[in-house]
Parts: structure tokens; sequence; C-alpha cells
């Protein structure tokens, strides 16, 4: 929410306004899973939202885990750390480094109808030791591009410049400022 405090929307989670629903993110692509979470919440709401979906691509396992990045893990109830376990598993037998991309689909919708998709990328390689506390999945095995450190060893403020999400609420924001009047 700190990339959107100046803007002149106030912004609520479902859980503030009582919503509390559970959407099937059976799409095939960020954009497709994204958008049906943005239309639920809006339909239930009325109101303007802002939903998003995110995945690991990893070059060297032809973009996997991808869209199945919360559930790549080889078995139900699995850990962040068990995921990246199987991940760097996965990787074995393949030559480093490991290219990898962290991208983010953000979807507006409007309760007009209007839908606005915005895409962010985060460029890296995945390394084969966890560094870092400041994250969650796949965070301490990547490695962001141009740095030496994980994306779990960034503080809040580098995150909120340079992760795949960020880059995703920062394209959206001329939407959100257009949609506030602004």
């Amino acid at each position: 929410m700190a990339l959107l405090q100046d803007i002149p929307l106030e912004a609520v989670l479902p859980v503030d306004i009582g919503i509390q629903l559970e959407v099937e993110e059976d799409g095939h692509t960020y954009a497709e899973n994204a958008l049906k979470k943005a239309l639920a919440y809006c339909n239930t709401s009325g109101l303007v939202t802002l939903a998003d979906d995110s995945g690991l691509e990893v070059e060297a396992l032809d973009g996997k885990p991808g869209l199945h990045s919360a559930r790549f893990s080889g078995k139900p109830g699995a850990t962040d750390a068990d995921r990246r376990k199987y991940l760097l598993e996965k990787l074995q037998g393949h030559p480093q480094p490991w290219p990898a991309d962290f991208r983010s689909t953000v979807v507006i919708a409007t309760p007009d109808g209007r839908t606005f998709t915005l895409d962010g990328e985060c460029r890296g390689q995945i390394i084969p030791e966890e560094r870092g506390t400041n994250g969650f999945g796949y965070d301490p095995i990547f490695q962001v591009e141009g740095m030496d450190r994980t994306m779990a060893e960034l503080s809040m403020d580098e995150k909120n410049r340079l992760s795949h999400r960020a880059r995703a609420i920062m394209a959206a924001r001329p939407v959100l400022m257009e949609l506030s009047g602004e």
C-alpha cells in the first residue's frame, strides 16, 4: 500500500469491508487469474478493485514453476521452505547460472465494467543457498539482477523499487490517478 499512499483513493482490504471470497486461480496466464480475482471482488464490493497474480519463471525449467509457483512442491501442504528445496532439487543437473524472472500482473476492475491490465518483472537468477530473512516464497534464493543480494536481503524501500509487484503497481499508478479524478 505504500506505493499507493499518495493517490487520493481510500485503499481497503477485503477483510476491512467483510468480504471473504475463494476465487479459483485456474487461468492459463497471470492476467487471467488476476482478472478473475479483480472481477470477483469488484462485483461483490462495488468498488474499484486491484488484484494481482504472480510467479517465478526459471529458464532451465522451461518457465516453471510459473503459474504454479505457490503449489510447486511435489506434495500437499508444503511450506515456502519445501518449495525452495523442491525447486533447487529440480535444478540439479542443469548448468549454472540459473536465470529466472519474477513476474506479476495487476488488473484493475471498475464497477462500470472497465478493466486495466499491467505487468511488472524482476530479472535475476536462482542461487543454490538461501540468504536473507526479509521475504517469503522464493525470495531467499532469488538474486536480483545487477546486485549481489537476494530479494530476501533487500530493504522494503528497495523492494518497493525493484520487485515485480512494485513494478506492476507503479505501472498501475497512472490508471489509479485517472480513476481518482486527479
